[in-house]
Order: structure tokens, then C-alpha cells, then sequence
């Protein structure tokens, strides 16, 4: 695979990847399989993308054994695909131009709790709930909460986000140092655990949100925060997708503190109830949950019920009631499932556009007309707080070619009316391969500048490549 300074990269030759898995077997054993089973397993994510495994699959325990596997891959010029629980929504894990793919899930501790700093340092393979269960005791908790049970380096890799992102942000914000193995395999630190600093370009954000294209994350260092006083969660129905819209743009607009608003449609609504054995009322609804003191919780409710009803919300039915907040947000989290069961055995294209609030309104109802008139079911669903929801296109295994048809069309109107709009075309997901084609249009000029960086820090283009940035 030679480096020409273009990123061009062709698959290795079948000795060559020979060669690399018996070195590989000499120092790992057992750990390293070409079992056609778990390499599917580690190709396949939460997406309609083909399967497309690596030639074999290495599981990494430290972060010396990552640099060991690196090494080996580099001097061969093989790509290297990083794994962490596989719940990836844009087919990141497909091994494209062959290779090895690198599964860290067993690098899963919890390396440094500072309770006083309220951060944490973890190891990459460490789950969210795994994280927020070894915490418990100490009054911290870690927010983002992408619903998958995903680990936290391919969190940071995907820069996730989810239900919680209204108030306490994305993986963005809230990652404050990662150690790197480079495509070289040396390991680097990208920042301390200082709250802020002014020091040299800001390594920490480059690779949070790079997909493993510059480097596989080894060590994550996290920002915590205090377990809520009082938690309360609501849920409102609404006449119309444009009054629950309306309401959740005033909402922010007025600054009300929430924690979380989800919107789910009528057909996500009907799908959830029949999925969950829920009986909410079939239209447009609103989730939502407040943190804070008791008193600010109940004002927040307060004034929140107000503001629904302004814009025809029927009854405003909150708990504080830790099951049934938890039964709650369980269903939204069952969202994607709920849907499928709507056509069992599909797989879901799952749409993941982000507008400015004030557009949001428009691009919804807009979208709402191109699924009516394609005359397919595909639920609404958002974390409409920050401008983001989805549409969860459809693909039955029977009728592929047709379906793709038909939701790829709906996308790429989706795409480019959010792009139109000031907006992004995944404002959680990432890109992966699927997204890779909206990429000029979004970053323009700015898009040559992502590959100088892609080809300087990874110059053979061995690092999960074909995805983010088209070389």
C-alpha cells in the first residue's frame, strides 16, 4: 500500500496479511482470530451498511499492545479498524480495503476517579452505564447518554451525544484529555486535566469526533457532575407536530433549564406503545426531564406546562417517581427497536440531520411531507432541544434495492435542507461511510484542510480508512 502523498490506498496482498496475522498470534495467542463469525461480529453496527470484515480481529488489553498491533500494520502499510461495542450508526466498523480490526473492549477500567476535580480517567472499552454504576458512592455521575450502551472511546470517536445534550452538551465538551496511539504507534497525551487552557491547537477536539482516522483513543479523561438534588420527568401529548416543535423552540428561547426534550411523532408513538405495552395517546409527544433543587424542579414544570399548553398540549403527566422516570426513558431509548418491529427484520437508516432551533419547525414538517408523499412509515424521532432529530428509514432485506430507493431520496433531500438551513448532516452519528458524500457540500474549502491533516498525521491512510474524509 504505498504512501504517495494522496491517501490512495489498495487492498494488501493476501501474503502480506498472512505474513501480519502469524506475527501477530506469535505475541497475542489466542486473541487473534480469522474465525468468519467474529469478524462479522466486529463489522457489524446499528446500520443498513454491508458487512464488510476485517481479515482478522486482535483484542487489545493495553495500551502497549495497541502500539505492538500499530507497528505491525504500519511497516505493512495494513488498515487498522478500531472496535469498542459495535453500536455505531454509519457502518464505521466495515473493513473496506481489508485489514485488521483492533477490539479494545477488554481495556475496560476505571483507571482514576478525582472527586474533588470531578473528572475521571478511563480506559477505552469502559461503558457508559459501566462508568456511571462504578460512581455510584461518590455523588457524580457522567450524562451523555447516547441510549446504546456504548463504549466511551467510541464515544468520543463518534462524538456522540443523545437525550442529555440540551443541558450538559456533546462528547465535544465534555472530554478533557485522551491518550492516542498515532498511526505510527507512538502514544501521545492530547491535553491535561486543567479545566481550561490556552497551550498550542487543541489536539483533544481534533481527535474527538475522528472516527479512529488519525489514531486509536487508549485513555479517556472525562468531566463528572453532582447527582441532581430532584429529577422529574413529563410527558406531554400534543394536536400537532408543529405545536410540540413550537413549544420546544420556546422553551429554549426562554430559557428554561431542561435536561432533556426528546420529540417522537405519532407513528413513533404508536410503535413505542405497541413495542413497550405503553398506552400514551397516539399523537405527537413530548419527553421530558428536569434536574435540579426541589423547588427549581417543580418551577421548571411549572412553567413548562404553561408553555405546552400555549401551543395545544393535552395533559401534562409528570413523576418523580425514580421506576417510573426510568420505564420512561427506557421506551425512548427502545425507539429504534420499536420502529423495526413496525417491519420486522429491516434494518434502519437512521437519519441524524441538525438544524438552528428556529429552523426546526420548518425542516421537520417539510421532511413529514416527503415521507407522506413517498407513502412509507418512518417515526420522527429527536433530541429536538439542540435542533437534532431523525428519521427512522426502513430496509427490509426482501425489497432492499426498492427501499434504499426510496430512502436514500428522502436523505438526500433531508441532507441538503439541513446543509440549506445552516445546518449539519449528522449532529451525532458522524459520518462514517455513509455520510461521506455530503461532506463537500457541508465544509467546502475547509474540507481540503481535513484531508492535509489526514494525510500528515496518517500518511499511508491505514487508519479506518474510506471513512469521514474521502482521500
Amino acid at each position: 500500500m504505498p504512501a504517495d502523498g494522496s491517501g490512495a490506498i489498495t487492498r494488501p496482498d493476501e501474503t502480506v496479511i498472512k505474513d501480519l496475522i502469524e506475527e501477530l498470534r506469535a505475541t497475542f495467542g489466542d486473541r487473534v482470530s480469522t474465525s468468519m463469525a467474529v469478524r462479522e461480529h466486529h463489522a457489524r453496527d446499528f446500520s443498513f451498511h454491508e458487512l464488510v470484515p476485517a481479515d482478522a480481529v486482535v483484542m487489545a488489553r493495553s495500551t502497549e499492545e495497541v502500539v505492538v498491533i500499530v507497528k505491525a500494520c504500519a511497516k505493512r502499510g495494513v488498515p487498522i479498524i478500531p472496535f469498542g461495542t459495535g453500536t455505531s450508526a454509519e457502518g464505521h466498523l466495515a473493513a473496506l480495503h481489508g485489514g485488521i480490526c483492533v477490539d479494545v473492549s477488554e481495556m475496560n477500567n476505571v483507571l482514576e476517579v478525582n472527586t474533588e476535580d470531578m473528572d475521571v480517567t478511563v480506559e477505552p472499552g469502559v461503558t457508559r452505564k459501566q462508568l456511571n454504576e462504578y460512581l455510584r458512592d461518590t455523588g457524580l455521575f457522567f450524562p451523555i447518554d447516547p441510549g446504546a450502551d456504548a463504549s466511551l472511546g467510541g464515544m468520543a470517536s463518534t462524538r456522540a451525544s443523545g437525550t442529555n445534550a440540551v443541558r450538559y452538551g456533546t462528547m465535544r465538551e465534555n472530554v478533557m484529555s485522551l491518550e492516542v496511539v498515532t498511526a505510527e504507534g507512538k502514544i501521545i497525551r492530547t491535553a491535561r486535566r486543567a479545566r481550561k487552557s490556552s497551550s498550542g491547537y487543541d489536539l483533544t477536539r481534533l481527535f474527538v469526533g475522528a472516527e479512529g482516522t488519525l489514531g486509536i483513543i487508549t485513555k479517556v479523561t472525562l468531566k463528572l457532575f453532582g447527582i441532581p438534588e430532584a429529577i422529574s420527568s413529563a410527558v406531554v401529548s400534543f394536536d400537532s407536530l408543529k405545536g410540540a416543535v413550537d413549544a420546544v423552540i420556546s422553551t429554549i428561547q426562554w430559557g428554561i433549564p431542561m435536561a432533556r426534550i426528546e420529540l417522537l411523532d405519532e407513528v413513533q408513538m404508536d410503535a413505542l406503545n405497541k413495542y413497550s405495552d405503553l398506552d400514551y395517546p397516539v399523537e405527537p409527544t413530548l419527553f421530558l426531564e428536569f434536574h435540579g433543587s426541589d423547588a427549581g424542579v417543580k418551577e421548571q414544570a411549572e412553567r413548562m406546562a404553561e408553555i405546552c399548553e400555549e401551543f395545544g398540549a393535552g395533559n401534562f403527566n409528570w413523576t418523580s417517581n425514580a421506576e417510573e422516570r426510568d420505564k420512561l426513558w427506557a421506551a425512548r431509548h427502545d425507539a429504534a427497536y420499536s420502529a423495526i418491529a413496525l417491519r420486522p427484520g429491516c434494518a434502519v437508516m437512521a437519519t441524524d440531520v441538525c438544524v438552528p432551533i428556529s429552523r426546526l419547525a420548518e425542516c421537520i414538517l417539510t421532511t413529514k411531507q416527503d415521507i407522506d408523499e413517498a407513502g412509507i412509515v418512518a417515526p420522527i424521532v429527536g433530541h429536538v432541544g439542540d435542533g437534532n432529530f431523525h428519521v427512522e428509514l426502513l430496509i427490509h432485506p426482501d425489497t432492499r434495492e426498492e427501499d434504499l430507493q426510496i430512502c436514500n431520496e428522502i436523505n438526500r433531500k433531508l441532507v441538503e435542507r439541513a446543509i440549506a438551513m445552516d445546518g449539519t448532516c449528522t449532529g451525532e452519528h458522524g459520518i462514517g461511510q455513509g455520510k461521506l458524500k455530503y461532506q463537500e457540500a457541508e465544509h467546502g474549502e475547509a474540507l481540503n484542510i481535513m484531508r492535509t491533516i489526514k494525510i500528515a498525521l496518517d500518511p499511508q491512510n491505514i487508519m479506518n480508512p474510506g471513512k469521514t474524509v474521502k482521500m
